[in-house]
């Protein structure tokens, strides 16, 4: 059997919420033993459920802590480790676990691992050739910012995301989720190869400083070279485009159901119209090339949109592919588990937890990629609160048992977190008469074919 590229790579993971949680999980994916690190009193907030991914079934359970959806998805294939950092004894654990580890993350804003003596100078001491990989809203160093907190949907302003995103003649808006963190996840990935790659040619460690803010700017790309190069602005164009018309989201059969479509040449918008039925429209004056098109868009989704209104999304997409046209049905999050091409890639994987853990089989996202040689799985379920706490620090780090007590006794370890509270398991139908959820479908188990 091919052996999984990362394995034998160990990681020490002290990161809490999106970004580089999510790069853990991918890192397990790959092979590498992923150690998550939490304070006993400072759980992951995915733990808590609520915004961040709701309990299974809606059943909170009793250890409510390892049931969210998010956090089963983000530490997916890790084992879980407890030490309070904020104590001098916590600190001492995580330095000896440095000293047989490979790769340390952490995403506390940049005073915390200084304060902590735990910054790059001194993980270097203790093993001059650990990776140390940092992400923080702004990135360390000197910059104005570089010591503010930050959170993805606020970023996407800083970044100039909203400045772009909207509809003309409104105010600037923000995407749906943070996917800034989730640019960072992959950013972490991608630095985590290449400095692994850089210390088995060199026998170097090196730090890896990730800053959401340059992540999110390099989003967007086409815009600031125009800015630079020409010292032109981009503006708000919903879902038009700058080179392509028309463009847009337009209605189809079924509630709710839309298709997205786009077309880059005259010769496509001519096969549109073929489709349409409406070839008279190829050849008037009002579209006849791309500005004439973008000028009179309006009109144009109108006969769009009275076309599509009565047709069935996938074949559509299926129809307007077919004539070389750019286009594919809108989903939401439900569609994309039931998307027939999701599902022919394996992209969503069904995972067993142990019967202890009561949560039975539950389907994940797996990877955008795939290796020809190197067949990856999700490799098991997200860990139990501290269930590695004896593996590590008795079998690995030599703890005897009565100072493991005492490391119990004094709350530096734990099994079960010492703060924190469930989010509400609101009944799916109360959700949406306040309008928290946009539908409930409670045959989920059974078209997932969990049931």
């Amino acid at each position: 059997m091919s052996r999984l590229p990362l394995e034998g790579i160990r990681v020490l993971d002290s990161t809490y919420v999106f970004a580089l949680p999510y790069t853990g999980g991918q890192l397990t994916d790959l092979g590498a033993e992923v150690i998550k690190i939490e304070g006993p009193g400072r759980p992951d907030i995915t733990r808590t459920g609520g915004l961040y991914g709701t309990f299974p079934d809606n059943v909170t359970g009793e250890d409510w802590w390892n049931r969210p959806s998010t956090y089963n998805l983000l530490n997916r294939g890790k084992r879980s480790l407890t030490l309070d950092l904020s104590t001098e004894r916590g600190r001492d654990l995580f330095r000896q676990m440095v000293r047989i580890s490979d790769v340390v993350m952490e995403n506390f804003t940049p005073r915390v691992m200084r304060g902590w003596g735990l910054d790059y100078p001194n993980l270097k001491k203790i093993k001059p050739d650990i990776i140390l990989v940092s992400n923080t809203g702004y990135g360390h160093g000197d910059g104005p910012y570089s010591s503010y907190p930050a959170q993805a949907t606020t970023q996407e302003g800083t970044h100039g995301h909203c400045w772009v995103t909207g509809y003309p003649n409104e105010g600037p808006s923000k995407a749906g989720r943070s996917f800034v963190d989730f640019l960072s996840t992959w950013s972490a990935v991608f630095a985590i190869g290449a400095a692994l790659r850089y210390r088995n040619l060199s026998g170097k460690g090196q730090w890896v400083d990730i800053g959401m803010y340059q992540a999110g700017v390099m989003f967007l790309s086409e815009y600031i070279m125009d800015a630079i190069a020409n010292g032109r602005e981009g503006g708000r164009m919903g879902n038009r485009h700058p080179y392509r018309a028309p463009q847009g989201c337009y209605r189809t059969q079924g509630h709710d159901h839309w298709i997205t479509l786009s077309v880059a040449s005259d010769e496509e918008w001519q096969s549109l119209c073929s489709l349409m039925g409406q070839e008279d429209l190829s050849s008037d004056t009002r579209f006849a090339d791309l500005l004439s098109r973008q000028q009179n868009h309006d009109q144009i989704d109108q006969f769009i949109s009275e076309w599509t209104k009565d047709q069935e999304r996938y074949d559509l997409m299926h129809l307007l592919q077919g004539a070389g046209i750019a286009a594919g049905p809108v989903l939401n999050s439900k569609d994309v588990h039931l998307d027939p091409h999701y599902q022919s890639r394996n992209f969503l994987e069904r995972v067993e937890f142990p019967p202890e853990r009561q949560m039975g089989t539950r389907v994940l996202m797996g990877r955008p990629f795939k290796f020809s040689n190197t067949p990856m799985k999700i490799t098991g379920p997200a860990p139990k609160f501290g269930e590695g706490n004896e593996h590590f620090l008795k079998d690995l780090l030599g703890v005897d048992e009565e100072t493991f007590q005492g490391l119990v006794q004094d709350a530096i370890i734990a099994t079960i977190p010492t703060s924190g509270d469930p989010a509400p398991a609101l009944d799916p139908r109360e959700a949406l008469a306040r309008g928290q959820i946009a539908d409930w479908d409670p045959d989920y188990q059974q078209r997932l074919g969990l049931s």
